[in-house]
């Protein structure tokens, strides 16, 4: 009985500290991503302003799903004014910033396009963004023996492996998405465009027909009058 009772005791120590662990472990933030899809009006510009700290990475892409000539300007800037990169008339792109204190802004320019307006997807990927937190603070918070820390660690590396492979598959899927809208629309547009002129070039020949079958029909008149 006194062994099952310290069995026990051992038992739910161990349990307390994996429970521990895995709290914190789900308190680990790798990276940061969100996505987001909008219209873009003709001849209008939207801009959009992402908070950084000093030593992250920012990290967007952008593709234009619709939209005629599937094409748009798009430039980020600094926390001073600085344009880090500009792209003109591009129907995607991907840049990497290492960024300091402040907001950073970039926009999406459609002025140029009188009359098409477009839909735009775009992607944040923030990297070391918890600067101000100590990744070994967990530790203080744990006790056991030092085998007992090296199995939790392993376990710790090997959850914090699948988490960023899993946020790295997410992240491939979702860009994976916008190509296949964009392919999708591009390939309406065209079926669309394909049908108007086979109906028109089916109206020309139609006209051209019966054109040609009323001059046929002229020559062949007897416009001679007959006197009798």
């Amino acid at each position: 009985m006194e062994v099952d009772r310290v069995f026990l005791c051992v038992l739910s120590v161990f349990v307390a500290l994996v429970s521990e662990r895995f709290v914190v472990l789900a308190a680990f933030s790798q990276s940061l991503d969100s996505d987001f899809t909008f219209t873009l009006p003709a001849g209008r510009k939207e801009c959009f302003y992402q908070t950084m700290k000093k030593d992250a990475s920012l990290e967007i892409e952008y593709q234009v799903l619709d939209g005629a000539g599937l094409d748009v300007d798009f430039f980020i800037s600094s926390p001073s004014g600085q344009v880090l990169f500009s792209d003109y008339h591009k129907s995607d792109g991907v840049h990497t910033v290492e960024t300091e204190d402040g907001d950073y802004m970039f926009c999406f320019d459609n002025t140029f396009s009188a009359v098409s307006e477009k839909i735009i997807f775009f992607e944040l990927i923030l990297d070391n963004m918890d600067t101000d937190e100590d990744p070994d603070d967990w530790k203080e918070y744990v006790h056991g023996t030092d085998m007992l820390d090296m199995k939790l660690e392993d376990i710790m590396d090997t959850i914090n492996s699948v988490k960023a492979r899993l946020g790295k598959s997410v992240q491939i899927q979702t860009v994976l998405r916008a190509f296949e809208a964009r392919d999708r629309n591009l390939q309406e547009s065209n079926f669309d465009r394909v049908n108007f002129w086979s109906v028109i070039n089916l109206i020309v020949m139609l006209l051209v027909s019966a054109v040609q079958v009323y001059l046929v029909r002229s020559l062949f008149e007897d416009k001679r009058k007959i006197r009798t």
